[in-house]
């Protein structure tokens, strides 16, 4: 089995990309990050408790996780029900949440260096 990269930065890239004219819904990413040691289901619940953009700004970014790991062949709980989900991703696999985790980390940390970039643009 070869080494496959993901395109983490690029998908966060894109991520940052169609957001990068709302600076005020960039800025999430910041809190993306550190939410990130918090755990898988912090991360998915912040969608629920903000509101429009940056609501949408944490859905994209937990789906596009969703889409990179499921390249990998580790399925991450993506229920459109609250107590579903939260009840998967508390059974959901150790193993496969540590590597979901490591790739949330790497990919909220691209979209950092990409928020950096286009904000001093």
């Amino acid at each position: 089995m070869g080494w496959e990269p993901y395109k983490l930065d690029k998908e966060a890239h894109d991520l940052v990309w169609k957001r990068k004219d709302q600076r005020d819904v960039l800025g999430q990413v910041y809190k993306m990050r550190t939410t990130v040691a918090y755990g898988l289901e912090r991360f998915w619940g912040e969608q629920l408790r903000l509101d429009g953009e940056e609501a949408d700004y944490w859905k994209a970014t937990w789906d596009k996780l969703v889409e990179i790991m499921a390249l990998a062949d580790i399925e991450i709980p993506n229920k459109n029900d609250r107590s579903e989900q939260i009840s998967e991703l508390w059974k959901f696999s150790i193993d496969d949440r540590k590597v979901a985790i490591a790739v949330l980390t790497q990919l909220c940390d691209c979209m950092v260096w990409w928020t950096q970039r286009y904000k001093k643009a």
